[in-house]
């Protein structure tokens, strides 16, 4: 988020509250989290912000375009500032982590549609998750005959 939280809540036209600050300000520190640890991590800094408050924030601001929902198949959804940029995830599949990964196309919607606009559908976004292991992850596992070169 280029411009402070309370510039970009009243850039989207959303008034400037409490809530709101502390929920782009925790999703800002804690990127990918999701709802349960915004909640937690939220409320730990603003205690007077209601367990609904924060998950209708999370939707206001969502529909707002400052963050942006991201949900791995089998995950919870997750959340992120909604810079704008053009980025994909690689998600885990131990520890389910996610990070970021630039676009290799650049631009949206990274894949091409025809199929899609053939069927009448104008395609202006593409969702791609890359899976695998972590590094973390493959240091922790045992080695198998896979990882042994022939």
């Amino acid at each position: 988020m280029s411009a402070s939280p309370a510039a970009a809540l009243r850039e989207a036209g959303l008034r400037v509250t409490n809530a709101r600050l502390e929920v782009l300000q925790t999703v800002q520190q804690h990127p990918h989290a999701d709802a349960a640890t915004v909640l937690t991590l939220t409320r730990e800094r603003a205690r007077g912000v209601s367990v609904q408050g924060v998950y209708d924030v999370l939707g206001t601001l969502t529909d707002a375009g400052l963050l942006r929902r991201i949900q791995p198949a089998h995950s919870v959804a997750r959340f992120e500032i909604d810079d704008g940029d053009n980025h994909h995830h690689v998600v885990c599949r131990s520890c389910e982590a996610i990070v970021d990964v630039p676009c290799a196309v650049g631009e949206r919607p990274c894949l091409d549609p025809a199929a899609a606009a053939a069927l009448g559908f104008e395609v202006d976004e593409a969702e791609i998750i890359y899976w695998g292991t972590c590094p973390a992850c493959r240091e922790d596992r045992p080695a198998t005959a896979l990882d042994t070169p022939a």
